[in-house]
């Protein structure tokens, strides 16, 4: 009995011991964490989504409060968590314009074609590992909604043309469904920007035509000076390049694409015509003719030489009205 109690005791008393030492330990070498982290992990949305570059929302929070991240980099928490996290570090929030994901592919079922039927594994990645994918085109999309599964947020759903169509009141612009995307045709723009180019083709003309309807031929119509006096539209490595500074900047050369390569989803209303003020030009085809992008729009009749107008027809880019000496054009 005694070697046991013996035995109770001295273990009793090391655990006591190395309790104690623990405890000890746990004040001495114990990592202080700023307040201001656990403050902000509480207004975050808690996604985990990755994207702002952190691992996590703790470790985004931990990043902010140590300058190494910006307090607007949370696009899901969007301005009014940007603007709680400042008040809490007692920092001055910018202005944060609102990113929204869209797709460069209006090649889906009915408008590209198909190298064979693809009948294996419906996963994005495991079709292109097979001779590149089941899509002529090797830039379009494979429709089999990888994207929609990395969204957290559940913005993006496949259409019945097995096209990606994202909601943009879903969209947080956090960039996962761009991740996803093997053949990288999803990118994230201003939320404000209702005109971009449809597709992600980089070769030209026959090329392009002969496996999607709707690619853009490279011809660089949208950009020419005529189309888009901005100058906000360039061609790079085969595709327009946007310089973003309002959607009627780029809507004369959107429209004037051949192949409807842009999405445009946007409108503009109708200038107003007085007929009674057009003089009649002695040019055959007067400033206004040459100058608008909108196909039947605007016609010059020869003999009563006057500008002929289609109001169903025009576009809203309203840059007749600085091309008429007589200004018989005005916005509505």
């Amino acid at each position: 009995m005694s070697t046991i109690v013996l035995s109770v005791v001295v273990l009793g008393g090391l655990g006591a011991m190395f309790g104690a030492f623990l405890a000890y330990a746990s004040v001495i070498f114990a990592v202080k964490v700023d307040p201001r982290v656990e403050e902000i992990i509480e207004i975050l949305p808690g996604a985990n989504c990755g994207g702002c570059g952190s691992a996590s929302c703790v470790s985004f929070a931990e990043a902010v409060v140590a300058g190494a991240i910006a307090p607007t980099a949370c696009s899901p928490g969007g301005k009014d968590v940007a603007a709680d996290i400042g008040k809490i570090l007692g920092c001055e929030i910018g202005e944060m314009i609102p990113m929204v994901a869209v797709v460069h592919c209006k090649g889906g079922l009915r408008e590209a074609r198909q190298k064979f039927e693809y009948m294996g594994v419906k996963d994005c990645q495991a079709a292109l590992l097979l001779s590149g994918g089941h899509k002529a085109c090797a830039y379009g999309c494979l429709g089999f909604g990888n994207c929609v599964t990395a969204c957290q947020f559940h913005a993006v759903k496949m259409d019945d043309d097995d096209l990606p169509v994202i909601n943009p009141e879903l969209c947080t612009g956090c960039g996962l469904c761009v991740k996803a995307c093997p053949h990288h045709i999803i990118s994230i723009i201003r939320k404000d920007q209702k005109i971009y180019v449809g597709c992600s083709n980089p070769e030209k003309g026959k090329t392009v035509k002969g496996v999607c309807e709707v690619g853009c031929l490279g011809c660089g119509v949208c950009a020419n000076k005529k189309n888009n006096p901005s100058g906000d539209i360039v061609m790079e490595g085969g595709l327009p390049r946007i310089t973003y500074e309002s959607n009627l900047r780029i809507l004369p050369g959107a429209t004037r694409c051949p192949s409807n390569a842009y999405v445009i989803d946007v409108t503009f209303p109708a200038v107003e015509y007085n007929e009674a003020l057009c003089e009649g030009c002695e040019d055959p085809k007067p400033p206004c003719v040459k100058i608008c992008p909108a196909k039947g729009c605007l016609a010059y009749d020869v003999e009563r030489k006057k500008a002929v107008y289609d109001s169903s027809a025009c576009v809203g880019c309203k840059l007749c009205l600085t091309e008429c000496p007589k200004k018989a054009f005005k916005e509505v």
